[in-house]
């Protein structure tokens, strides 16, 4: 089997060349901004601040996620919590099983090992959602 040289010299050159064309054609997509002309600001309307506050003195309605009372949470997320724990304790079972006496539990192993990685996923984001600012 013949030994492969690889000349660097060509793939730098390449390289070079590959970034060149990029920038050359990401090149026309780049704008330089310029700031407004004195025409333009004192054509723009000066009431820019009734804009904002109609934004942040709107009424917010509260989601359904957010209306559910904070025990209701704290009793979903313990059950989640509960499960959890059994999948992981079903899941270490069917490892030790396996390992120590030799069954062929591996598909199963690996169902439970994924229910258990979804719902401790499903139960931080769950908890993030409802309680995170505190």
């Amino acid at each position: 089997m013949g030994a492969v040289k690889l000349n660097c010299s060509n793939y730098i050159l390449r390289a070079l060349f590959t970034f060149l064309w990029l920038f050359l054609l990401a090149l026309p997509g780049v704008s330089v901004a310029q700031p407004p002309s004195e025409s333009e600001v004192s054509e723009a309307p000066q009431e820019g601040g009734s804009v904002m506050r109609s934004f942040t003195e709107r009424e917010q309605e509260l989601g359904e996620a957010v209306k559910i009372a904070d025990k209701t949470k704290h009793r979903i997320l313990f059950f989640m919590g509960v499960t959890l724990l059994v999948l992981i304790l079903i899941t270490a079972g069917l490892g030790i099983r396996m390992a120590f006496y030799g069954h062929q539990l591996f598909i199963p192993h690996m169902l439970f090992a994924g229910s258990s990685v979804f719902l401790s996923i499903a139960h931080a984001v769950t908890a993030i959602v409802w309680f995170f600012p505190f």
